[in-house]
């Protein structure tokens, strides 16, 4: 599969977006995360783990976006589309790109909308920000959710690589039984499966998560112990694999030596809630009727809690399915659908799945596990 998109792609991002920027009045909007500043660029890169530089992309009502970044990403940002790139030696804590933001944005005018709902956030000091504001003496507000509704339905060229790393997940779950068996202490098994991961074409492993024990385990995001495994446990493992900028995010469980009577029960249970959330999962239908499909089979009312989510640039994004999100289903999002029981006090099993939501029935993009509980 081909790495990155064609100009086309960035090119249609940017219409839509300066449509629903004429529709909401706003003149700018300002992006300082690297998935937003990625969605309009292409710019990918690990240099984002550095907290040190701020970066910013104006994208204006009208014509073409400016990208105003320290001069070190230069070089990597002109080999993106964007032609208009405007560079600061930073870090440079006196004036970290601050005029030269404000210039920009005085240029393109207001007014200049920022993402602010939820799951966002600014990615530069506050002090900075209330300073380009100021000497912007442009008028603020927020970005009217446009980026955030761009961003959850997907085009076929960015399921094609979710569908991708979910391969890429699916041939390493098939290969568990290479690393872990009993007395494999869990981080071991945690190290090998991360490395199963890049040999099967993962880029990096940003997220693992699992655990492990005779009566399921006590969350789903816990890094590994050093326990061993021992015959009669169920081990579960969940990543979130990234190729070419793209997460998957499923995750299986494995009976360890022998699958038990109540572990088998619970993951049919798990099975047929995930079935019962792909039969939902239909455009025009709402988050909340995907979870209430899942949630009258695992049972807990609204105490079951989140039951998935989006998917995409990030692990997780956009809609989640709980019983209140009226976010309705449209064809080119990407949720996740993940069902939990309860075994024993404090301790459950979790099954995780990966679709797209098309104008008919939905997609699956994670190879999905059968009824039965897999043995090692």
């Amino acid at each position: 599969m081909k790495r990155g998109f064609a100009r086309g792609e960035y090119e249609a991002r940017l219409a839509r977006a300066q449509a629903a920027m004429e529709r909401a009045g706003l003149g700018a909007i300002l992006l300082t995360t690297e998935p937003e500043i990625r969605y309009f660029t292409g710019y990918l890169t690990r240099f984002w783990e550095s907290p040190s530089r701020p970066w910013f992309f104006v994208v204006p009502r009208m014509g073409a976006p400016v990208a105003v970044i320290p001069s070190i990403g230069a070089a990597l940002m002109a080999q993106t589309w964007i032609s208009d790139i405007r560079t600061w030696p930073a870090p440079r804590p006196e004036d970290d790109g601050v005029s030269l933001l404000a210039e920009t944005l005085r240029e393109i005018g207001g007014p200049v909308g920022v993402p602010s709902g939820p799951e966002s956030h600014l990615r530069m000091p506050l002090a900075d920000f209330e300073r380009v504001k100021q000497a912007s003496a442009l008028e603020w507000r927020d970005d009217a959710g446009i980026v955030a509704a761009l961003r959850a339905v997907k085009s076929e060229a960015e399921i094609d690589k979710i569908g991708h790393i979910c391969g890429c997940a699916g041939r390493a779950f098939d290969r568990a039984h290479e690393i872990a068996a009993p007395g494999v202490p869990l981080s071991q098994v945690f190290r090998d499966f991360q490395r199963l991961l890049l040999e099967e074409g993962a880029d990096w492993v940003p997220y693992l998560a699992g655990g492990a024990g005779p009566e399921g385990y006590g969350d789903v995001i816990s890094s590994a112990s050093d326990l061993p495994l021992a015959a009669g446990d169920v081990l579960m493992l969940d990543t979130g694999a990234v190729w070419d900028g793209y997460f998957c995010d499923y995750d299986r469980n494995f009976a360890i030596g022998h699958a038990t009577e109540a572990q088998n029960r619970a993951h049919h249970r798990l099975i047929e809630a995930t079935e019962a959330g792909f039969g939902a999962a239909r455009a025009g239908a709402r988050a909340s009727d995907v979870w209430r499909a899942m949630a009258d089979i695992v049972g807990g009312g609204e105490a079951a809690g989140r039951l998935g989510h989006g998917l995409g640039m990030q692990l997780t994004e956009g809609l989640s399915l709980t019983a209140g999100d009226q976010t309705l289903l449209e064809p080119g999002m990407v949720i996740t659908l993940e069902p939990g029981v309860d075994l024993a006090p404090g301790r459950i099993m979790v099954h995780e799945e990966n679709i797209v939501i098309t104008d008919g029935a939905p997609r699956r993009l994670s190879p999905f596990a059968g009824r039965d509980l897999a043995v090692i």
